[in-house]
């Protein structure tokens, strides 16, 4: 039981990732928060991205004050 649990957590987490790379999350120059949430988001949905999730994070940083 406890070898066959982090074996489906690793599967889980490269399903996602897969899911990324088909969707060229990894190959834009987009440097934000939110893209970088976005990747996130989408490797630990796993295989739920091939069921309709399309998880997409949007936020905001403080900008400097001048």
């Amino acid at each position: 039981m406890f070898r066959v649990l982090p074996t489906l957590l690793v599967i889980w987490l490269a399903i996602g990732a897969l899911a990324g790379w088909q969707r060229h999350y990894y190959r834009d120059n987009n440097r934000t928060c939110a893209h970088a949430g976005t990747i996130v988001a989408t490797i630990f949905a796993g295989p739920l991205n091939y069921v309709g999730a399309n998880p997409k994070i949007h936020c905001s940083l403080p900008q400097p004050s001048k």
